[in-house]
């Protein structure tokens, strides 16, 4: 019982539950802009007052294409809140402290199987001849 209380209270998985929580109230919080906002500024344009009411019907079966059209919406509202607040920002950030590649060690061919080695090498490893100095 002590590990498995020791698990739920490391840092990481409180700091991912809440993450999570946070990410879901936000999505709804997106889901309500498209619903009660944006659809119907666009079915107001389009002339259709109910946009989240749009169907067809086929055998009987009522198939709701506005409600899928306003997730789609939301889907996409959140997937750029995302992208440009949290990804871009974060690509930046390593991009500005990614160290810079150091500088590619001098080679030289081997002599016996023709492999390139490093310059300061005294014994190939691949045919394990002698170098010259």
């Amino acid at each position: 019982m002590n590990g498995f209380k020791k698990f739920l209270l490391r840092g990481n998985l409180v700091d991912l539950a809440v993450a999570v929580m946070i990410g879901a109230a936000f999505a709804t919080l997106v889901a309500a802009l498209t619903k009660d906002f944006i659809t119907p500024l666009l079915a107001a344009i389009g002339g259709n007052p109910d946009f989240s009411s749009l169907h067809f019907t086929v055998n009987k079966s009522v198939f709701f294409y506005g409600d899928f059209i306003n997730a789609v919406i939301a889907f996409i509202i959140l997937a750029a809140v995302l992208y440009f607040f949290v990804v871009m920002p974060f690509s930046r950030l390593l991009e500005r402290f990614k160290p810079a590649p150091d500088d590619p060690a001098p080679l030289k061919d081997c002599a016996e199987c023709l492999s390139s080695i490093p310059a300061a090498a005294r014994k190939c490893a691949f045919c394990s001849s002698v170098q010259k100095a």
